[in-house]
């Protein structure tokens, strides 16, 4: 083991990577940081490496662990019991409400809470009770509830 400025350079690579990913987290920095750490035990064990195959090994792993990260680490979030939370149009799938504008030419508008919501279904005089089956942006499609 020799500690040789190549070897303090990968130390300090991984540490900045790891800081960054601290500061910044999204767990993307953390695993090129694994692979600059890997690099660092490579050098530091078997000295006079050369930095070409250095840097090779580095792309090399990088490439490994964030493969890793995705195929291993990524889909297993656990899931949420509120998964509309923040979508609100998704939210009102399946909600009742009676229309407060008719739809004409294909657009009309509701009124849920506090809140108006742009329509579009088939022509339907106001005050039809109609519900919402999808959403487009912040658009909901409506039919009439039977």
């Amino acid at each position: 083991m020799q500690w040789n400025t190549e070897t303090m350079t990968w130390a300090v690579v991984a540490l900045l990577l790891f800081a960054a990913e601290a500061m910044a987290p999204g767990a993307f920095m953390l695993w090129l940081g694994f692979a600059a750490a890997a690099v660092f035990a490579i050098v530091l064990v078997i000295p006079g490496v050369p930095v070409l195959v250095q840097a090779a090994a580095f792309v090399l792993l990088s490439f490994v662990s964030i493969q890793v990260y995705r195929s291993w680490f990524r889909g297993r979030e656990p899931r949420s019991d509120k998964p509309t939370l923040n979508r609100r149009t998704e939210a009102l799938i399946g909600s009742v409400v009676p229309l407060e504008r008719a739809i004409v030419n294909g657009h009309g508008r509701v009124q849920i809470a506090d809140a108006y919501w742009d329509v579009t279904g088939p022509e339907l005089p106001a005050g039809t009770v109609v519900r919402i089956v999808s959403s487009r942006g912040m658009s909901l499609l409506v039919e009439p509830a039977v």
